[in-house]
């Protein structure tokens, strides 16, 4: 038993490098969360899975496409307002709302999101490296300004409080399970999405404009649509975080925010697809953790940053993986067996 273990192990593992694996024990583990003792370890939970779904939509940037945003998080922030504001206006005069109007203003977080990243992506393509990066963060922060100034529309920096979903899902671990299976179903898209032909074509944009050019990929469009896709899954982040948290605010939109995400993406690794949710793991049990114990949380994330660029360049999984490949190196050089043979 313990030999077909580790043979669907390896064949896991060739099939999907090492995404597949942690995939799968992540879902394990999510689904035991709510059997943990409290509410609290629910509510860190849902949110490592918002957050998740944040970080790996900002890898379709940056690991696929191999374009840095730091101001991703305006896609986030307008897709959390764009529920809000809908939410606020079905809502009725006792403050509640039905399921079906629930349902509906967070479906108009990813579309409303995509809109402003068309409109925004129109411009950043245009640059690449550091240009690319420089512009998405001015932008970011206009439209942080924006909301934070527009109190007649948006409440200002006031936010919109009183985002209480319908009495189902104000039950934690009902939300809980909801959230996980919006973010599985927008992982198993994004999934889809990275191994597709328009999925390699980013890769080939990632390792080689002027080659992918040469081939006949079209440039500036193929960055396009991948920034409106990226930012459409960071919209639907946002529109789950409303409900979740009760309440949005301007600073969902700034840099800062950004910052998260691609903290996150850096500890769990970019070069994985399911990297950035690990990281959003490690990240938000790290934060709720230090600081039940201490006010040091920003030295212990930027500690964990420059531990992970100086030594672990490629991120937790990136590391395993490495490491995986030189022992499967060894062994070939051995004449091992580099992998249990199928039963």
């Amino acid at each position: 038993m313990a030999a077909n273990a580790k043979g669907a192990w390896s064949r896991l593992y060739a099939g999907f490098g090492i995404s597949g694996p942690v995939t799968l024990l992540l879902l394990a583990a999510a689904l035991g969360v709510p059997w943990l003792p409290g509410e609290f370890w629910t509510h860190v939970g849902t949110e490592v899975l918002i957050f998740g779904l944040f970080a790996m939509s900002f890898n379709l940037l940056y690991g696929y496409m191999g374009q840095i945003s730091f101001g991703h998080a305006a896609f986030f922030g307008v897709g959390a307002y764009a529920t809000a504001m809908l939410f606020a206006a079905l809502k009725g005069a006792d403050g509640q709302i039905g399921n079906v109007d629930f349902l509906l203003s967070l479906l108009v977080g990813p579309p409303v999101a995509a809109l402003a990243a068309l409109i925004v992506g129109f411009f950043c393509v245009r640059l690449t490296g550091i240009y690319f990066a420089i512009l998405t963060l001015a932008f970011g922060e206009l439209l942080f300004y924006i909301v934070f100034s527009w109190y007649s529309f948006t409440k200002g920096d006031d936010g919109i409080q009183g985002l209480l979903p319908p009495p189902f899902f104000q039950n934690a671990t009902n939300y809980y399970f909801f959230t996980l299976a919006i973010v599985a179903a927008a992982a198993a898209l994004m999934w889809r999405i990275t191994e597709s032909p328009f999925g390699y074509a980013m890769r080939t944009l990632r390792d080689n404009q002027r080659r992918a050019a040469f081939l006949g990929i079209g440039v500036r469009t193929h960055m396009l649509v991948n920034f409106v896709i990226a930012g459409a899954f960071a919209g639907l982040a946002g529109a789950l975080w409303g409900p979740f948290s009760r309440s949005v605010n301007p600073a969902l939109l700034g840099w800062g925010e950004s910052g998260i995400a691609v903290f996150m993406t850096l500890i769990g690794g970019a070069g994985s697809f399911i990297g950035p949710m690990l990281g959003s793991l490690i990240y938000t049990l790290l934060q709720a953790v230090v600081k039940m114990y201490t006010g040091y949380w920003p030295l212990t994330i930027g500690t964990i940053i420059l531990l992970i660029v100086l030594f672990a360049p490629g991120g937790i999984l990136g590391m395993i993986d490495k490491r995986i490949q030189a022992m499967r190196a060894r062994r070939l050089a051995t004449g091992q067996p580099a992998e249990a043979p199928p039963p």
